[in-house]
């Protein structure tokens, strides 16, 4: 398509861009060629399984041709048209999404990506009550713009610091492993183990006042920073506070959206139904650019005769919202929610056969297709085999050794992120698991006793 020897892509990448989340000496990119299901290729041929759906977004697999067929198509058509335009994807996407999005959010707002996803639900939340802060987690990320970082709790906020967004407050994941509340109690019943964060919320919410907190911002299930599943009752606790004090519930399903988690979106396993949902990655699958509020009708109706300030350019953007159409039907046709609820079950026996091998392991944790192994350096102590927000030597050679054994996932700080293509087969786990096997001897020859 481009005539550009491969030789020459990884070099002239390194020219002429700027590189995000990285110190521009230190990038070492991998020089990309093709991608097909749930594998990659190099410019020199190594093949690589994608653990990590790219960037946990190629929820449906590499170059499906349907997609591709349906961009291609709406290329031809229609390839723009301004935001303030009525068009046929934007018709359909908006019915189809009312279908599979939980109960009463029925209006929508499309985006480039989930950070202004995120930052339009929080301007929602703030007109409909008329209320300016926002409560969010220290382990969450909502994106990297001015106001997304701002909501952000973990430490890629603070380098921006001070924050453009005023009025955001922070309150603590109910992360069981590593509880603030319960360091000396590890069997807590999971009921009062939830009960103690929900207490922990509304104790926040008394000291900011009620009065003035608009929205409450949360991941579903935590992504980047732990895959912490919400324990029984967490979620609809949440709902309740947020009714009782007329705050709007937000929640995130960037990440954990699309079947990711073994339902079209997470809340569902505790039929909660939020004010506001953000959603982007898998509603496209990365095939196109695409973020999306939805909202219940109600917070819409703020807007009914007062204008809404705010607008994007590729606002409904008939590629994108061509591709993400595409990719709900081949989620439908292909039953991937109900494999991904399938496969996880497999992923998650994979997982704790890592326990029962490896000491380095002291924690894994999974929901659908959405998991994480978190090493450690001694499992009484729980020291991590990385201290917060840094690396290691250990994790450093661990992510190479599975690059070197052509496995691509995430390593954040201890933790190992698997967060595979929902298309991915029981035996293709397997031969990426087998690698991470071997890989672990590396943290296991760590772990201090």
């Amino acid at each position: 398509m481009f005539d550009l020897p491969d030789e020459q892509i990884l070099p002239l990448s390194l020219e002429h861009n700027f590189w995000t989340w990285s110190a521009q000496s230190k990038v070492n990119p991998i020089a990309v060629k093709k991608a097909k299901g749930v594998y990659f290729w190099d410019v020199n041929g190594k093949q690589y399984l994608d653990l990590n759906s790219m960037v946990m977004c190629v929820n449906i697999g590499h170059g499906d041709e349907r997609v591709i067929q349906a961009i291609t198509d709406q290329a031809r058509e229609l390839a723009f048209a301004g935001p303030g335009m009525a068009t046929k994807p934007r018709a359909l996407l908006g019915k189809l999404l009312a279908e599979i999005t939980p109960p009463g959010l029925t209006r929508f707002l499309y985006t480039l990506g989930g950070a202004d996803a995120n930052e339009n639900a929080i301007k929602f939340a703030r007109a409909h009550t008329g209320r300016f802060k926002i409560l969010s987690r220290y382990r969450s990320y909502h994106g990297a713009t001015y106001g997304a970082i701002s909501a952000t709790g973990d430490p890629r906020r603070v380098a921006w610091e001070p924050t453009t967004m005023p009025g955001v407050v922070h309150f603590l994941d109910p992360y069981k492993y590593r509880s603030t509340f319960h360091r000396n109690r590890p069997d807590i019943p999971e009921e009062e183990f939830t009960q103690d964060y929900l207490n922990h919320l509304e104790e926040i919410i008394q000291y900011e006042r009620p009065e003035t907190i608009a929205g409450i911002l949360i991941e579903s299930v935590t992504g980047t920073n732990g895959i912490i599943i919400p324990p029984q009752g967490y979620m609809q606790g949440v709902r309740k506070i947020c009714d009782r004090y007329g705050i709007i519930m937000i929640t995130d399903e960037v990440m954990s959206g699309f079947g990711r988690t073994g339902e079209w979106f997470a809340v569902n396993h505790w039929n909660v139904a939020p004010d506001i949902m953000t959603m982007a990655k898998g509603l496209t699958s990365g095939y196109a650019p695409l973020g999306a509020v939805a909202m219940r009708q109600e917070i819409a109706d703020t807007f009914k005769d007062r204008v809404y300030e705010g607008g994007l350019t590729f606002n409904g953007h008939p590629i994108s919202l061509a591709a993400a159409i595409a990719v709900i039907r081949v989620m439908k046709e292909d039953r991937l929610v109900e494999k991904a609820r399938e496969t996880g079950r497999v992923m998650a026996d994979m997982l704790q056969e890592l326990v029962d091998r490896h000491p380095s392991v002291g924690e894994v944790r999974s929901i659908g297709l959405f998991g994480i192994i978190e090493l450690v350096k001694n499992r009484k102590t729980k020291e991590p085999m990385a201290p917060f927000n840094g690396s290691s030597s250990e994790m450093a050679a661990f992510r190479k050794f599975l690059l070197d054994h052509g496995v691509f996932a995430s390593i954040h700080w201890h933790t190992v992120l698997l967060i595979p293509p929902l298309i991915i087969t029981p035996d293709q786990l397997a031969d990426g698991f087998s690698v991470i096997d071997e890989a672990l001897r590396i943290t296991d020859s760590a772990v201090v006793e």
